[in-house]
Protein backbone atom coordinates (compact mmCIF):
# COMPACT_ATOMS: atom_id res chain seq x y z
CA UNK A 1 0.00 0.00 0.00
CA UNK A 2 1.76 3.81 -1.07
CA UNK A 3 0.37 6.61 1.28
CA UNK A 4 0.63 10.18 -0.13
CA UNK A 5 0.82 13.11 1.67
CA UNK A 6 -1.77 15.51 0.18
CA UNK A 7 -0.47 19.74 0.22
CA UNK A 8 -1.65 21.94 2.35
CA UNK A 9 -2.05 25.64 2.42
CA UNK A 10 1.26 25.95 3.82
CA UNK A 11 2.66 24.20 1.24
CA UNK A 12 1.27 26.84 -1.13
CA UNK A 13 2.91 29.59 0.75
CA UNK A 14 5.97 28.26 0.02
CA UNK A 15 6.09 27.08 -3.90
CA UNK A 16 7.34 29.85 -6.72
CA UNK A 17 5.10 31.15 -8.86
CA UNK A 18 1.65 31.43 -9.61
CA UNK A 19 -0.11 28.19 -7.91
CA UNK A 20 -3.72 27.06 -6.32
CA UNK A 21 -4.44 24.66 -4.46
CA UNK A 22 -6.39 21.64 -5.93
CA UNK A 23 -7.93 18.41 -4.54
CA UNK A 24 -4.72 18.33 -2.38
CA UNK A 25 -1.71 19.50 -5.06
CA UNK A 26 -0.58 22.47 -5.59
CA UNK A 27 -1.34 23.46 -9.26
CA UNK A 28 0.97 25.74 -11.14
CA UNK A 29 -0.29 28.00 -13.91
CA UNK A 30 2.68 29.15 -16.94
CA UNK A 31 2.94 33.20 -16.52
CA UNK A 32 0.79 35.20 -18.60
CA UNK A 33 1.63 36.46 -22.16
CA UNK A 34 1.76 40.32 -23.20
CA UNK A 35 -1.45 40.97 -24.22
CA UNK A 36 -2.99 39.11 -21.47
CA UNK A 37 -0.68 40.58 -19.01
CA UNK A 38 -0.88 43.82 -19.96
CA UNK A 39 -5.02 43.53 -20.28
CA UNK A 40 -5.04 42.26 -16.25
CA UNK A 41 -3.04 45.45 -15.27
CA UNK A 42 -5.65 47.58 -16.74
CA UNK A 43 -8.71 45.87 -15.28
CA UNK A 44 -6.65 46.09 -12.08
CA UNK A 45 -5.86 49.98 -12.30
CA UNK A 46 -9.23 50.60 -12.87
CA UNK A 47 -10.64 48.87 -9.96
CA UNK A 48 -8.20 50.26 -8.20
CA UNK A 49 -9.41 53.60 -8.91
CA UNK A 50 -12.89 52.73 -7.82
CA UNK A 51 -11.95 51.32 -4.67
CA UNK A 52 -10.14 55.05 -4.16
CA UNK A 53 -13.02 57.11 -5.22
CA UNK A 54 -15.62 55.11 -3.44
CA UNK A 55 -13.42 54.23 -0.42
CA UNK A 56 -14.81 50.31 -0.45
CA UNK A 57 -13.12 47.19 -1.29
CA UNK A 58 -9.63 46.72 -2.75
CA UNK A 59 -8.21 45.81 -6.24
CA UNK A 60 -6.11 43.00 -6.44
CA UNK A 61 -3.64 41.78 -9.76
CA UNK A 62 -2.31 38.52 -10.78
CA UNK A 63 -1.01 36.03 -8.52
CA UNK A 64 -2.87 37.15 -5.60
CA UNK A 65 -4.05 34.20 -3.36
CA UNK A 66 -7.61 33.91 -1.91
CA UNK A 67 -7.98 30.95 0.72
CA UNK A 68 -11.18 29.00 0.55
CA UNK A 69 -12.69 26.31 1.97
CA UNK A 70 -14.05 23.78 -0.97
CA UNK A 71 -13.92 20.29 0.20
CA UNK A 72 -11.83 19.94 -3.64
CA UNK A 73 -10.20 23.67 -3.34
CA UNK A 74 -8.33 25.66 -1.16
CA UNK A 75 -7.01 28.68 -2.52
CA UNK A 76 -8.15 30.30 -6.13
CA UNK A 77 -6.01 33.01 -8.03
CA UNK A 78 -7.25 35.25 -10.45
CA UNK A 79 -6.07 37.61 -13.01
CA UNK A 80 -7.87 40.78 -11.33
CA UNK A 81 -10.01 40.73 -8.84
CA UNK A 82 -11.72 42.95 -6.43
CA UNK A 83 -12.48 41.65 -3.10
CA UNK A 84 -14.36 43.53 0.27
CA UNK A 85 -13.17 41.52 2.82
CA UNK A 86 -10.35 42.15 5.86
CA UNK A 87 -6.23 42.94 4.86
CA UNK A 88 -4.23 39.68 5.60
CA UNK A 89 -1.12 41.20 5.93
CA UNK A 90 1.37 39.02 4.07
CA UNK A 91 -0.70 35.48 4.30
CA UNK A 92 -3.47 35.09 1.06
CA UNK A 93 -6.88 37.04 1.42
CA UNK A 94 -9.54 34.90 3.61
CA UNK A 95 -12.44 33.91 1.17
CA UNK A 96 -13.50 34.46 -2.43
CA UNK A 97 -13.48 38.03 -4.19
CA UNK A 98 -16.74 39.61 -4.92
CA UNK A 99 -15.94 39.88 -8.37
CA UNK A 100 -13.17 37.80 -10.14
CA UNK A 101 -11.49 38.27 -14.00
CA UNK A 102 -10.03 35.26 -15.73
CA UNK A 103 -7.90 36.40 -18.74
CA UNK A 104 -7.48 33.47 -21.77
CA UNK A 105 -3.83 32.40 -22.36
CA UNK A 106 -2.30 30.40 -25.01
CA UNK A 107 -3.34 27.54 -23.29
CA UNK A 108 -6.85 28.39 -22.12
CA UNK A 109 -8.06 27.06 -25.61
CA UNK A 110 -9.99 23.71 -26.62
CA UNK A 111 -12.44 21.47 -24.94
CA UNK A 112 -10.55 20.34 -21.98
CA UNK A 113 -9.42 24.35 -21.40
CA UNK A 114 -13.20 25.12 -21.50
CA UNK A 115 -14.38 22.65 -19.03
CA UNK A 116 -11.51 23.36 -16.52
CA UNK A 117 -13.01 27.35 -16.96
CA UNK A 118 -16.29 26.55 -16.38
CA UNK A 119 -15.29 24.26 -13.11
CA UNK A 120 -13.35 27.30 -11.46
CA UNK A 121 -16.14 29.48 -12.23
CA UNK A 122 -18.57 27.28 -10.42
CA UNK A 123 -15.92 27.07 -7.42
CA UNK A 124 -15.79 31.10 -8.01
CA UNK A 125 -19.77 31.05 -7.14
CA UNK A 126 -19.55 28.23 -4.37
CA UNK A 127 -17.10 30.05 -2.22
CA UNK A 128 -19.21 33.07 -2.99
CA UNK A 129 -17.61 35.23 -5.68
CA UNK A 130 -21.08 37.63 -7.67
CA UNK A 131 -19.45 38.21 -10.63
CA UNK A 132 -16.72 36.41 -13.01
CA UNK A 133 -15.14 37.79 -16.42
CA UNK A 134 -14.11 35.05 -18.74
CA UNK A 135 -11.87 37.83 -21.21
CA UNK A 136 -10.60 36.44 -24.65
CA UNK A 137 -8.71 38.65 -26.14
CA UNK A 138 -8.68 36.54 -29.10
CA UNK A 139 -12.63 36.58 -29.82
CA UNK A 140 -15.20 39.36 -30.87
CA UNK A 141 -16.96 38.40 -27.64
CA UNK A 142 -13.91 39.61 -25.08
CA UNK A 143 -15.60 39.82 -22.13
CA UNK A 144 -18.39 37.30 -21.06
CA UNK A 145 -19.81 38.13 -17.47
CA UNK A 146 -21.61 35.28 -15.35
CA UNK A 147 -23.23 36.18 -12.45
CA UNK A 148 -23.71 34.44 -9.14
CA UNK A 149 -27.21 34.60 -9.13
CA UNK A 150 -28.07 34.68 -12.85
CA UNK A 151 -28.60 31.07 -14.31
CA UNK A 152 -29.70 32.67 -18.05
CA UNK A 153 -26.91 33.62 -20.61
CA UNK A 154 -24.25 35.84 -19.74
CA UNK A 155 -23.78 38.97 -20.70
CA UNK A 156 -21.42 39.72 -23.73
CA UNK A 157 -19.34 42.66 -24.48
CA UNK A 158 -17.52 43.65 -27.66
CA UNK A 159 -15.07 46.59 -28.59
CA UNK A 160 -16.25 49.92 -28.48
CA UNK A 161 -18.44 48.49 -25.12
CA UNK A 162 -18.61 49.57 -21.86
CA UNK A 163 -17.95 46.41 -19.35
CA UNK A 164 -19.78 46.20 -16.24
CA UNK A 165 -19.41 43.86 -12.88
CA UNK A 166 -22.92 44.27 -11.34
CA UNK A 167 -24.01 43.67 -8.67
CA UNK A 168 -20.18 43.31 -7.59
CA UNK A 169 -18.76 46.57 -8.11
CA UNK A 170 -22.15 48.89 -8.43
CA UNK A 171 -21.36 51.64 -10.91
CA UNK A 172 -17.72 50.73 -12.33
CA UNK A 173 -17.43 50.59 -15.47
CA UNK A 174 -14.71 49.39 -18.19
CA UNK A 175 -14.38 50.28 -21.74
CA UNK A 176 -13.67 46.65 -23.72
CA UNK A 177 -10.88 48.88 -25.83
CA UNK A 178 -8.37 49.38 -22.90
CA UNK A 179 -8.03 45.46 -22.24
CA UNK A 180 -6.23 46.08 -26.17
CA UNK A 181 -3.81 49.25 -24.83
Amino acid sequence: MRSTTQATIEDLYRTEGKAELIDGEIVQTAPSGDEPGAASVEVVVSLRNYARRTGHGRAYGDGTGFHVNLPHRESLSPDAAYHIGPRTGMRFLEGAPIFAVEIRSENDYGPAAERAMQAKRADYFACGTLVVWDVDLQSEDVVTVYRAHDPGPPTIYRRGDLAEAEPAVPGWRLPVNTLFE
